[in-house]
């Protein structure tokens, strides 16, 4: 069959570049065309990129472990004792994931730094004795490079996780780690949240001499394609019933917690819905409030510690009548429930976070297709955000 091709549209993405002070010096038109096949099927980026995970993933020790062990050599040697990420968005999501792992298997205390006491505010912080890491996809984030900066004139090593080896603040920081997940045109970032994850357990598992987590990465990009090769299907058989969805919740606990988090905002950016993500300990303390019998519910439940909070959350919204779609890698606990998506279990929830942030990017591309919303496009968004 001869492929016929038309340009279903013409995507316009202007950025505006500025110095570490935040004053513009350039704006950037980066130019798009989406193509659509007539009486044949092209895949959109969103689709594509998600898809490409498996193999960006197995790809990561390759391109990073000498910089990662060289990193952690230097940051030991000088006395290291805490670590502070700068980021924004889903990179801030990815950091919260890290704050877990470091502080699970390397005991040490993280913290997510304020970008504008710095950017907007001119403040001077004390960052001794730690290990400052930017992240961010594209490296242009002006307000995260004010961090690094302000850390590097307090002689303190600096990090950056970036997509792109070429973009200021892989330049401005001491050592760079490498998404290495090729180019991302859709505008709801898939392939580099999982990448900037994998990239900062890395540096973890190096930290820490953990065999646990070495063995728990090596299993990830073979977890991640079993889900790109089944929950495809699951998800046809019930997603329909989620036409009409306008709003939802996304609870996870622990190392889930910020995949509940990115999760909400694939599916709001692309969908254009009210989607929130909150860890399930605070939920109880006042956001249940808002859960009506119907309401949408997606609740992340990991074989670890938290299990147990996932148990008794589940109880509460049963009882208010909530529509849960639970996503977990222990069957009996999706056992009987309407709507569950159970997943590939590595035998401990810090894997986890993989496999369920995959899950959620496919929910939100599905709900797309019965919602007749194309994800690559947006009015109110763009692909790179310049924050100062």
């Amino acid at each position: 069959m001869t492929l016929q091709l038309i340009v279903q549209c013409i995507i316009i993405y202007s950025v505006r570049l500025c110095d570490i002070a935040g004053v513009p010096t350039k704006t950037v038109d980066l130019i798009f065309f989406r193509l659509c096949g007539v009486g044949s099927f092209i895949m959109i980026n969103l689709e594509k990129e998600i898809r490409e995970q498996p193999g960006v993933l197995s790809g990561l020790e390759k391109v990073n472990g000498e910089t990662v062990r060289a990193l952690v050599a230097d940051a030991k040697s000088k006395g290291v004792k805490n670590i502070c990420f700068a980021a924004r968005g889903t990179s801030d999501h990815a950091s919260i994931y890290a704050q877990y792992i470091f502080g699970v298997y390397a005991g040490l205390p993280c913290s997510l730094a304020t970008p504008s006491v710095v950017s907007k505010y001119g403040a001077k912080v004390e960052y001794k004795d730690t290990l400052v890491i930017g992240v961010s996809q594209s490296g242009q984030a002006a307000d995260v490079r004010a961090v690094i900066r302000d850390a590097k004139e307090c002689g303190c090593i600096t990090a950056a996780v970036t997509n792109n080896e070429d973009s200021p603040l892989a330049k401005e920081a001491d050592y760079h780690l490498f998404c290495a997940a090729g180019p991302e045109v859709s505008i709801a970032a898939t392939k580099t949240f999982t990448s900037q994850m994998y990239v900062l357990a890395m540096l973890c598992r190096e930290w820490s001499g953990s065999e646990e987590l070495a063995r728990l990465l090596s299993g990830v990009p073979a977890a991640v394609t079993e889900v790109l090769d089944t929950v495809p299907a699951v998800l046809d058989g019930f997603i329909a019933q989620y036409k009409d969805i306008k709003c939802g919740t996304v609870l996870g606990r622990g190392m889930t917690y910020p995949v509940a988090l990115e999760g909400a905002l694939k599916i709001l950016e692309t969908n254009r819905v009210k989607m929130k993500g909150y860890p399930i300990s605070d939920f109880h303390h006042g956001p249940m409030a808002q859960i009506y019998a119907g309401d949408t519910v997606f609740l992340l439940a990991s074989d670890g510690p938290v299990m147990c909070d996932a148990v008794e959350i589940l109880a509460d919204l049963d009882r208010i009548g909530a529509d849960t779609i639970i996503i977990t890698d222990k069957p009996d606990f999706a056992a009987g429930r309407k709507n569950a998506i159970v997943l590939p279990s590595l035998g401990s929830d810090t894997a986890a976070p993989f496999t369920m942030a995959v899950t959620l990017q496919l929910i939100a591309l599905k709900l797309t297709e019965v919602r007749g919303i194309d994800p690559d496009v947006s009015d109110v968004l763009n692909k790179v955000t310049v924050t100062m």
